[in-house]
């Protein structure tokens, strides 16, 4: 395998476990948050990963990429959404959500760097306007609430 198809393999796994992280923690805070902005903005964020989601996965696929399941880090994060009540609730959502686009965010622009792939660009172009937005709203959100 070369560099670039492992810096690209890399990147594959990367996003689509932190996809999968990201809808799991939108899933539970449109279930337990009582606030409908948080709720509203979890579906549309949940919308959003699970496109990406799927186009990773076809990409994967197409260059024979096995996807792993998410690690341990982000399953911290999970339980301490699943724990967390009331009014902790929109901000444990609201932060673990902030951290998890950025760091989705910041793998979108290191693959643009170190990619000359086509269709990789592509989808980074797509989604990383959205991505921004997303994110943005978080902070919004999060902010407001405190």
């Amino acid at each position: 395998m070369t560099e670039k198809e492992e810096t690209e393999a890399f990147f594959f796994i990367k996003t689509a476990n932190a996809s999968k992280s990201i809808i799991s923690k939108s899933q539970i805070a449109q279930q337990k948050s009582s606030d409908a902005i948080v709720q509203e903005l979890s579906k549309r964020i949940e919308i959003q990963e699970n496109l990406i989601l799927d186009e990773i996965t076809k990409m994967a696929t197409v260059k024979l990429i096995v996807i792993t399941e998410i690690n341990a880090t982000h399953k911290r994060d999970l339980y301490n959404l699943i724990d967390a009540n009331g009014t902790e609730f929109n901000d444990v959502y609201l932060n673990t959500m902030k951290d998890a686009l950025n760091s989705q965010i910041e793998l979108f622009e290191t693959i643009s760097r170190e990619t000359n792939d086509k269709t990789i660009l592509e989808i980074v172009l797509r989604y990383l306007p959205e991505q921004y937005k997303l994110l943005r709203e978080t902070e919004r959100i999060r902010i407001q609430n405190v």
